[in-house]
């Protein structure tokens, strides 16, 4: 059973947050371990099993990131492992920001320092307002219309990874 199912919702990437946490809630109470406190030893480590999957549920479905790499999962679109290629035009625009993060590895000077940070937060916002309107897309269209989005989604997921990484390098390089 997938957390969708768990929760009775359609894989959305952005459900209705109050519903998520009522179905939480209403889960919390039904599978409560102490509730089943008289019940068979098999009964017992069943509930706690539902318990822990309505937690870890609930992690996922709260979290707008944890919940973008869930449903590429649940729906085969990440592979564990896979080699993705990243668009040529993105690694162009990332191979100026990476030379300038080394040059100021070497000769730290926070103005660059400052204006890079400012670039890739730009590069950020606009990914995030691409998936934004991608992931709304794939709510409101039906199933066949939903694979080409998932595979955009996987590719703003992937270019998303890589500029974590630079702020990483970024942050590190402040402190």
């Amino acid at each position: 059973m997938n957390y969708f199912e768990l929760y009775d919702l359609q894989i959305n990437f952005n459900p209705d947050q109050k519903l998520v946490k009522q179905k939480f809630y209403a889960l919390c109470k039904q599978y409560h371990p102490d509730f089943y406190i008289n019940e068979s030893q098999e009964k017992q480590a069943e509930v706690l099993e539902l318990s822990t999957l309505n937690n870890k549920a609930f992690q996922v479905l709260k979290d707008p990131q944890k919940r973008l790499h869930y449903i590429l999962e649940l729906k085969g679109v990440l592979v564990e492992g896979e080699n993705y290629a990243l668009p040529q035009s993105f690694l162009i625009e990332m191979m100026d920001v990476n030379e300038a993060l080394m040059e100021l590895e070497f000769d730290l000077d926070i103005l660059k320092l400052t204006a890079l940070k400012g670039q890739t937060l730009a590069i950020e916002a606009s990914l995030d307002s691409e998936l934004k309107a991608l992931t709304l897309s794939f709510d409101n269209c039906n199933a066949s219309e939903q694979e080409n989005a998932l595979n955009s989604i996987k590719g703003i997921y992937y270019r998303n990874k890589y500029l974590w990484r630079i702020n990483q390098s970024i942050f590190k390089l402040k402190h």
